[in-house]
């Protein structure tokens, strides 16, 4: 081949890891992100765009220095006005950085967001991973408490399983606030030490940098090794233990189906406390949590709290939690699977729950109502019904069904007429009989 034909045949090729994403690929992409997109609204989350470019120093001081992306997979560059700027290698940052510039801080909280598109990280391309990849993300900002993280996975595995992914299992664990971790960290380190001759050369590093990434290793002798490692869980504070069985409650009031990962880590420093994974269940008809080493290897989801990240940006205090979907990874399994999808509905019901207990049952009823097909939204974390009545009749929803403590004990819920102001208590189990029936006469 001579220089010009080689030439030519370079500049005829998408850069390495990444690719075109041609019509048939587009609408599925675009079939899945609209179904995501339509539960998030569901669920209460609203739309966010951020720039592709962001400050490099944005993500080296919320990642952490020594995490893979930052030591191995970001694409940087320097302007011509000197700046360095990096391709978003994640979205959880560069929403933080909106949060605060914008003064979201101002609006109701917590803000609850939803976002998607292109990163970039220069990994080794395999099956599912690309350099250019395809994410949805979900952020709920400035609420500490563990139904943050529940809504986050439950409007996950509501997503993937209505996509067709399903069935799927969480991996979850609690990492603990930083004092939780330095007193793990001190016998994490003590355990390695006896094995650092056995650890691969990136762990050797890790030892020294990062102990808590030794867990995060997926080379075969350093997975060995780890499971035999001190479990976090053993190491959690009372308020990170009560925090941890809060999101366990949750998620066992809603179905999801979850099993305690206690090595579970993330590789990305901001997290704290829980972290999750959202695998294939290869195998569903294992409810125990035992070992699911044989569930699939690469994870559709993940994320968790982020409690200290605005602090490391800001000075100032913002616990959230948030996750996100490899889009490409769930159009993979769609394929093999030859499903399609459809997509969306505008929301007609405001589901307003007033204290913890009604909060423990809300996400089986807002699973309820979106099984049926029934068009919702709601403001987690708020506690006031005047304050939850009035965002109902801001968004104009022509119904409010309304859970207190005396709806719960009664198994019962209030179905308000936001119109008429009207209202009747109806059981639980019949509210999705009614509402339909006050829907169809609305018409």
């Amino acid at each position: 081949m001579t220089p010009k034909a080689k030439k030519t045949r370079i500049l005829l090729q998408a850069p390495k890891g990444m690719r075109d994403i041609l019509p048939e690929k587009y609408r599925l992409l675009q079939n899945i992100y609209e179904k995501t997109e339509e539960i998030a609204e569901f669920y209460g989350f609203s739309p966010i765009q951020t720039p592709h470019l962001e400050r490099a120093e944005l993500f080296t001081a919320s990642l952490g220095e020594t995490s893979d992306i930052i030591e191995k997979q970001m694409y940087i560059l320097k302007t011509r006005g000197g700046d360095r700027l990096a391709l978003r290698p994640e979205g959880t940052a560069g929403i933080m950085r909106a949060y605060i510039e914008n003064g979201m801080q101002n609006l109701p909280q917590p803000v609850m967001l939803w976002y998607k598109g292109s990163f970039f990280r220069h990994e080794r391309p395999q099956k599912g991973r690309f350099r250019e990849f395809q994410q949805f993300g979900l952020e709920i900002i400035n609420e500490e408490k563990a139904v943050a993280e529940a809504a986050i996975i439950r409007t996950m595995v509501s997503a993937l399983e209505e996509i067709g992914v399903g069935p799927v299992v969480v991996r979850i664990n609690s990492l603990g606030d930083a004092e939780c971790k330095n007193a793990y960290r001190k016998e994490l380190l003590a355990y390695y030490r006896k094995n650092l001759s056995k650890l691969c050369g990136d762990c050797k590093r890790r030892y020294k940098t990062n102990p808590l990434r030794l867990l995060d290793c997926k080379e075969e002798q350093c997975s060995a090794i780890k499971e035999k490692a001190p479990q976090m869980v053993n190491y959690l504070c009372d308020p990170c233990k009560r925090h941890f069985k809060d999101v366990l409650e949750f998620l066992d009031s809603s179905g999801v189906n979850y099993f305690l990962d206690t090595h579970l880590v993330r590789g990305l420093d901001y997290y704290s406390r829980t972290v999750f994974e959202i695998f294939e269940d290869t195998q569903p008809e294992e409810t125990d949590s035992g070992d699911r080493e044989g569930s699939a290897k690469t994870a559709i989801a993940a994320g968790g709290r982020y409690d200290s990240m605005a602090k490391l940006l800001s000075g100032k205090d913002f616990p959230s939690a948030g996750g996100a979907i490899g889009i490409d990874r769930v159009a993979e399994i769609l394929n093999e699977r030859k499903i399609k999808i459809k997509a969306r509905k505008k929301p007609k019901v405001f589901f307003i729950q007033i204290g913890t207990a009604a909060k423990y049952k809300s996400l089986e009823i807002m699973e309820m109502l979106r099984k049926a097909r029934v068009p919702m939204s709601q403001s987690i974390g708020k506690d006031s019904l005047k304050g939850q009545l009035k965002i109902a009749a801001k968004l104009e929803a022509p119904y409010a069904l309304i859970l207190g403590q005396k709806e719960t004990v009664e198994n019962s819920i209030i179905v308000r007429d936001m119109n008429s102001r009207e209202q009747e208590t109806v059981p639980i189990e019949k509210v999705v009989e009614i509402i339909r029936k006050k829907l169809a006469s609305n018409r």
